[in-house]
């Protein structure tokens, strides 16, 4: 994993040079809070997904971190560095690593993810995991935005991972281990400030909820933010 994040930094450091050199193509940096919001779960969770990051039309550095505190309890994360680059319009290819917090333990994996917007503008992201051991991840998740209004939003989801490997530790079974459905509903305010209802079902599978029984339905209540 060491080499990997050398890899990494070495990439965007040879990149410099080239990019300061693109007048017509300015420095960017953006942070947006897709979700923090309060889940009236058994639990009673803080959960985050973040994003941020800094870069050009073709080249960036991304930064991705998700979880949850539930109320009393330590915190769970999936955080990730990524370098991004543009391979078609709308579509990006990303490596990097991610490092994953659980209450007990923490794991590093290598990242090989795409994103990107697929037909009938569903925001796609799906993210193979590269793990010690050879245990190798799948996470993917879909999102979409019907306008009903200019400023009133819903905004359905999907997310479901996999493992070919148990790691008792993590949580994590083999097989499909979480399934998540969401649906939310935002007033843009402005755009870059949105507060949001909405309601999710998480459901762990397999030898995953062997590890950590989960399967309910709760209301949320939250703030997307970007700048």
């Amino acid at each position: 994993m060491k080499n990997l994040l050398k890899i990494l930094l070495l990439t965007v450091t040879l990149s410099l040079p080239l990019f300061s050199a693109m007048n017509d193509n300015p420095l960017r940096v953006t942070f947006m809070a897709e979700e923090f919001e309060y889940q009236f779960n058994d639990e009673k969770s803080t959960n985050w997904d973040i994003n941020a990051y800094i870069g050009y039309d073709l080249d960036k550095i991304y930064i991705y971190s998700e979880g949850e505190k539930p109320k009393g309890a330590k915190a769970t994360s999936e955080n990730q560095l990524l370098y991004s680059r543009a391979i078609a319009p709308y579509w990006d290819i990303q490596f990097g690593i991610d490092y994953d917090k659980a209450p007990q333990a923490d794991k590093t994996w290598g990242v090989i993810a795409i994103q990107g917007l697929a037909p009938y503008f569903f925001e796609t992201r799906t993210v193979i995991l590269i793990g010690e051991g050879g245990n190798i991840g799948l996470r993917a998740e879909a999102k979409y935005e019907a306008l009903i209004t200019q400023k009133l939003i819903l905004a359905p989801s999907i997310s479901l991972s996999a493992y070919t490997k148990d790691d008792e530790k993590m949580d994590i079974g083999s097989g499909f281990s979480n399934l998540k459905l969401g649906m939310r509903l935002r007033y843009e305010i402005i755009r870059e400030f949105a507060p949001y209802i909405g309601i999710e079902w998480n459901n762990n599978l397999g030898k995953t909820d062997d590890f950590s029984n989960l399967n309910e339905t709760y209301v949320t209540i939250g703030l997307r933010v970007w700048f």
